[in-house]
């Protein structure tokens, strides 16, 4: 931003997490206000840090530990970016007459706000910031969407950066190194239930809270089920019964192909001027390289059937699909919602 002519500002954005929960683990956010403070020494750019904590209570735990508790596995990310990266804190700067905003999402903006997938297929960002508004996106700019990450390194070894040979950050953006186990587990508890297998109805364990489960997952089922079936593994999520209280399983996960395939979705937002609506596009459901296809169909209220083409790892109720064109512009998003 400083070779675009910018005069530039940094903000570390403080958040509750950070000092609420570091007893759950080695607490990082000291050492990354330092390596942003060595950061922005070297550039020779002013730094603030900036407390959203009671914000970020609010709009992204508040929402996650709901709706973990409804049984539904949330995207913490998405909210962050949308209700506080580029919500609160720019309520908080908006009166300080800065021309733009950039951060180092692995995401690019073309004219009129449009939303287009980073050049870096494996880090892009773009899910992750779908729920943004062509009004937001108006006024950011993404300085490496256009870059591949090899490229930004050698970038930050270039400027000479205190942190050019640090590790990638990893995991949900508000957890840092704790677990979300231990995240979830520190609001919530454990509730046990009974762990049954999806095709018998044979009850094969016991699972400590809906809540450490997500649809298609597989690992950390070891733990939950009896040892005379987990040889008859690998075994995978494959919904869950919150009234009941009930984990369904199964090792035979191939068979179930309606469930990996055809979702009901709710919050359903096409993006102004961009098109949008009834009929295929490409699709992300979770971060990652991976692009789905398949088409949609309305059925009012904000509301839809999405059909893939091929079956997905794990379609779970809370979680998010943005909804891209053929030049990788995001057209749209929505939610998993419960199935009918």
């Amino acid at each position: 931003m400083k070779e675009r002519g910018y005069e530039v500002t940094a903000f570390y954005l403080k958040i509750w997490l950070q000092d609420e929960l570091a007893h759950l683990s080695e607490c990082p956010w000291e050492d990354d206000l330092k390596i942003c403070r060595d950061v922005c020494e070297r550039a020779g750019v002013e730094l603030e840090v900036i407390s959203l904590m009671e914000e970020y209570h609010e709009r992204v735990v508040g929402y996650t530990v709901e709706e973990a508790r409804k049984g539904r596995t949330p995207n913490p990310d998405i909210m962050c970016n949308s209700r506080v990266k580029f919500g609160v804190f720019l309520d908080a700067i908006s009166k300080r007459g800065f021309d733009v905003v950039a951060s180092g999402h692995y995401a690019q903006v073309g004219d009129g706000g449009r939303l287009i997938r980073g050049v870096d297929d494996v880090k892009d960002q773009s899910y992750f910031l779908c729920g943004l508004s062509k009004d937001v996106l108006e006024g950011v700019q993404f300085p490496v969407g256009g870059l591949e990450k090899s490229r930004v390194r050698e970038l930050a070894k270039k400027f000479d950066l205190p942190n050019r040979e640090r590790p990638d950050s990893q995991g949900l953006c508000f957890l840092g190194k704790v677990k979300f186990d231990a995240f979830i587990g520190a609001y919530l508890g454990e509730n046990p239930g009974e762990v049954l297998d999806a095709g018998s109805g044979e009850v094969v364990g016991q699972h400590n809270g809906l809540w450490f489960h997500t649809v298609g997952q597989r690992k950390g089922l070891g733990g939950v089920l009896d040892v005379k079936v987990n040889s008859r593994g690998p075994w995978y999520v494959v919904r869950k019964n919150v009234e009941e209280n009930r984990l369904f399983v199964s090792n035979e996960y191939e068979n179930f192909e309606e469930i990996r395939k055809v979702v009901m979705v709710e919050e359903l937002e096409w993006r102004e001027d961009f098109g949008g609506g009834e009929g295929r596009w490409d699709m992300k459901i979770r971060h990652g390289p991976r692009i789905a296809k398949g088409r949609v169909e309305e059925v009012g209220g904000g509301r839809a059937k999405v059909i893939l083409d091929e079956k997905d790892g794990g379609l779970a109720p809370g979680q998010y699909i943005a909804f891209y064109d053929d030049e990788g512009g995001c057209v749209g998003s929505c939610v998993i919602g419960e199935r009918e």
